[in-house]
């Protein structure tokens, strides 16, 4: 009804606030509950599958990383006392509507007066730019402009003169149609010096920083959005019945069904590892974090367009199957890609660090392995307790490096060792990643002995030479998330049929030259998602337990980490 209405849900975050969940978006040293990202992303992910327009109106509080990393004392104290004691929420003003993700070239003067600035220009489009009480404001300080000349500030509008500021009207979007997605402009607005955030001229330092933290938690609402895609398009399967038997009996919508459970696996591999990475390996996330931001939204967007010919002529309707969720959680999903830095945003993140990455990968050295190896399993053993994020260390490039991958040929090594798995799994899997190791091998070279260019007029082979290696990236992380956790996912997870396929689904997307892989191995992953289907279960390598519909009202308990069970 919300949807139809296009009306933002009052109600129900409401509910989430008088619930408590706004503790969990604040560190313990600030009074709140936070202690991990895992924790984090899984209870997004779990929110978002509900309704993501409720999640991404809810979950504009993630933009409060910018004070905890960036903050002063007193401004992390207020900041914490609005959001836990008032119920209040922030946005992100950053895009114009002349410069779009070009925030260099943004056009609002942050001009110096005594005891403050005085702001003058508009940010456009701003998820809650009317509903927030704080917004974080990127503006040009400098008349020079350039990577210095932005400034940050924690603008609280009720501190500010309501008539030298003010809200666009709403604007009327393809998805997530109840969002207050609108604008704010200021007007000369002077703004007290304690609004800055961090120092004069870093605001775009802090702006990158803070991306590298909301775009692992953007890929969790893609996560939640896929899920219930596939569980409402599954009960449509096994229920159907079309020329005699079920649709899920037939041979090609299973298929597709058991394809679409594939890719959430393998996106789960490099989220959770991703949010686990954020605590073991920060200076890496300038790659980390737009490998996770391209490939999970861009695979689990194309899943659900893919699944939804299951459906048939009912993906059309919007009320006929399940009150229509399916068709609206697609129309919703379909803004993940562009959150927080859209995808060619993010491949061109990776393209300017990719051939550091090939000389980082081609420099490493004996000695600096077993350090690599000791981050790996902090990364990936969920078992393994993680130490505390220290946003310090995030750097806004890698230098090189990118434990995952370079951690690769190791992992490798790792399957000709005894394992307690069968024989004919084992020398699968080495077929197919030493053909991964190949193609990236040929790639680090090609990059290596050609040439680069700084800026944006990147070419288009390069932006697909980026993808390919978001593919090898992703099909490392479920290698090493398959290691590193074999005796403690349950049967299903050791035996490693799933990874065979996730495999050969990444590598199709770089070769059509790739080992044959058992077809009956897609017969175990069908049983497996029946098996999460019936038991009210999240598809997931951590099977999180859901609540059953005679208790789905009650409060979600927040996880500890992706491996404890979670009601929601």
């Amino acid at each position: 009804v919300l949807d139809e209405q296009e009306s933002f849900p009052e109600a129900e975050v409401k509910w989430l606030y008088d619930w408590g969940l706004q503790h969990y978006y604040i560190p313990t040293d600030c009074g709140g509950k936070f202690t991990s990202f895992e924790e984090f992303v899984a209870f997004v992910r779990v929110l978002a599958r509900r309704d993501l327009n409720i999640a991404i109106a809810f979950t504009t509080m993630f933009w409060s990383f910018l004070t905890w990393m960036a903050g002063t004392d007193k401004q992390k104290q207020t900041l914490a006392q609005i959001m836990q004691d008032e119920q209040g929420t922030m946005c992100l003003a950053y895009s114009e509507r002349e410069h779009g993700s070009d925030l260099v070239g943004g056009s609002v003067i942050g001009k110096k007066v005594p005891g403050g600035y005085r702001l003058t220009g508009e940010k456009w489009p701003i998820n809650r730019a009317t509903r927030s009480d704080i917004t974080f404001v990127l503006a040009r300080t400098d008349e020079q402009g350039g990577n210095r000349g932005l400034s940050l500030f924690m603008v609280d509008k009720r501190d500010i003169d309501p008539s030298q500021f003010g809200n666009n009207a709403k604007i009327k979007t393809h998805g997530i149609r109840g969002a207050d997605m609108s604008g704010i402009y200021f007007e000369d607005c002077f703004v007290p010096e304690t609004m800055l955030l961090g120092k004069e001229g870093q605001g775009l330092e802090l702006a990158l920083k803070g991306f590298q933290i909301t775009r692992a938690l953007c890929a969790a609402f893609s996560q939640g959005s896929a899920d219930t895609c596939l569980r409402t398009t599954l009960n449509f399967a096994l229920n159907r019945k079309i020329y005699g038997k079920t649709v899920w009996e037939m041979p090609h919508p299973r298929r597709v069904l058991v394809n679409g459970f594939l890719d959430i696996l393998t996106c789960d591999c490099v989220n959770i590892a991703a949010a686990r990475g954020f605590h073991v390996a920060p200076r890496q996330f300038s790659v980390w974090s737009a490998v996770d931001k391209y490939f999970v939204p861009v695979t689990l967007e194309k899943m659900q367009q893919e699944i939804s010919v299951v459906l048939g002529a009912r993906f059309y309707m919007r009320d006929e199957h399940d009150c229509g969720v399916f068709q609206k959680m697609l129309r919703d999903s379909s803004i993940i890609s562009v959150f927080d830095g859209s995808s060619v945003v993010n491949l061109h993140a990776l393209i300017l660090q990719r051939r550091q990455l090939a000389k980082g990968r081609s420099r490493r050295k004996p000695k600096d392995l077993a350090a690599l190896q000791k981050r790996l399993r902090n990364s990936f053993d969920l078992t393994t307790e993680l130490p505390k994020f220290d946003p310090s260390k995030l750097d806004l490039m890698s230098r090189g490096a990118d434990d995952v991958i370079q951690g690769l040929e190791s992992a490798v090594a790792a399957l000709s060792q005894p394992l307690d798995v069968d024989t004919a799994v084992l020398d699968c899997l080495k077929q197919q990643y030493r053909q991964f190791l190949t193609i990236l091998d040929k790639q680090d070279e090609a990059i290596a002995n050609g040439s680069f260019e700084h800026g944006h007029d990147q070419s288009f082979e390069a932006f697909e030479e980026a993808k390919r290696y978001c593919y090898i990236h992703a099909a490392a992380a479920c290698l090493h998330m398959w290691l590193y956790n074999r005796s403690q996912l349950g049967d299903f997870f050791a035996q490693g049929t799933w990874l065979i396929l996730c495999a050969d689904r990444l590598l199709a997307q770089l070769t059509p030259d790739r080992p044959a892989v058992p077809l009956a191995d897609y017969e175990t992953l069908a049983e497996e998602l029946l098996r999460l289907h019936a038991a009210d279960k999240m598809f997931s390598i951590v099977p999180f337990q859901l609540a059953s519909a005679n208790n789905s009202a009650d409060a979600p308990a927040p996880v500890a980490s992706a491996a404890t069970a979670l009601q929601v």
